[in-house]
């Protein structure tokens, strides 16, 4: 949608902005819930030293209990309906069009989103609160974290605000070196200046790198191209998040590993779940903006052209 507008010379209304936002909070809100209790999660709340068998979600069903686990799955279902409400549908949405959304939200829908946000943050807190006491108060589990077979010094890139707080959705992409230092700024007409990507013979993936430095292998410090997106890299390049209670998770990481920025990958999952609250949060501001319902949703496109658009996916870039 993104690189439609840019390609189209079109900027949305300020309401059809909104709209694809409050839709993209729902989406990060289900996928960050998913990869928590679902995918990488299960290895710290079951416990490392669990057989792999019991590593998977019925592992954290015992764990954590029942009713929490009924809490998981109904707020997953959240993040998809308030995905799907705006989207048409949970998975592949069909509302995107140049210079805006195909669909206003109607009251009704608003208060119903209004509902799934406001249960997400309470939701999201109760998370994040689980995670201090079966992880931050187990010293084998902290140690694990923060030893150096779990440590790379990459340089991170993530979108930031004007205010360089996170921002899933829009602002300039930002990078920091391994001391937490910014390097660069860019916006995403600038992409192909900056990013370049490297193939191996050994994979299909292409491995992008920052141009200023080059690609010298798959090796970390200042000397390698190599940076990192995701959870992590979006909080070690911000300066805040944009929402009180995320923030106030933010601050507390930072000062319980000893500051900015953190190398340790494990900690990727600590940062999923203060950007679940953070989603949490903004979606609920969202839903209550006055403008959620405007019916001003799109600004006519121009001639078509060429476009790039950025956004930030759920686990990357």
């Amino acid at each position: 949608m993104k690189a439609l507008d840019a390609a189209f010379h079109v900027e949305p209304t300020s309401a059809a902005k909104k709209i694809r936002e409050l839709m993209y909070m729902g989406y990060i809100i289900y996928d960050h819930i998913l990869h928590f209790y679902f995918l990488g999660g299960p290895d710290f709340i079951v416990g490392p030293n669990a057989p792999v068998e019991e590593r998977n979600i019925l592992g954290v069903i015992n764990k954590v209990g029942l009713d929490t686990a009924k809490e998981v799955i109904k707020h997953r279902a959240y993040g998809q309906k308030i995905t799907a409400i705006i989207g048409g549908k949970a998975t592949h949405p069909a509302c995107g069009l140049p210079g805006g959304v195909s669909k206003a939200i109607s009251e009704d829908e608003r208060k119903e989103i209004e509902m799934m946000a406001e249960s997400s943050v309470a939701f999201a807190q109760s998370t994040l609160e689980l995670f201090s006491t079966l992880i931050l108060k187990n010293k084998k589990y902290v140690d694990l974290i923060l030893s150096d077979a779990y440590k790379h010094e990459t340089y991170y890139m993530g979108t930031v605000d004007s205010n360089n707080n996170l921002n899933f959705y829009d602002g300039e992409i930002r990078v920091v070196d391994q001391k937490g230092k910014e390097f660069l700024k860019f916006i995403p007409s600038e992409y192909l200046n900056v990013i370049a990507e490297h193939v191996e013979p050994t994979t299909y993936v292409k491995m992008p790198y920052l141009k200023k430095v080059g690609w010298n292998g798959l090796v970390d410090g200042p000397s390698s191209g190599i940076y990192r997106v995701g959870p992590l890299a979006r909080l070690n390049v911000s300066d805040g998040m944009a929402t009180p209670l995320a923030q106030e998770e933010y601050k507390r990481m930072y000062e319980t590993l000893g500051g900015k920025p953190v190398h340790s990958t494990l900690v990727f999952h600590w940062a999923r779940l203060i950007e679940l609250l953070y989603a949490a949060e903004r979606a609920l501001e969202l839903s209550r903006n006055p403008e959620i319902t405007s019916t001003d949703i799109r600004n006519k496109p121009g001639k078509p052209g060429e476009g790039i658009g950025i956004i930030e996916a759920a686990r990357g870039h």
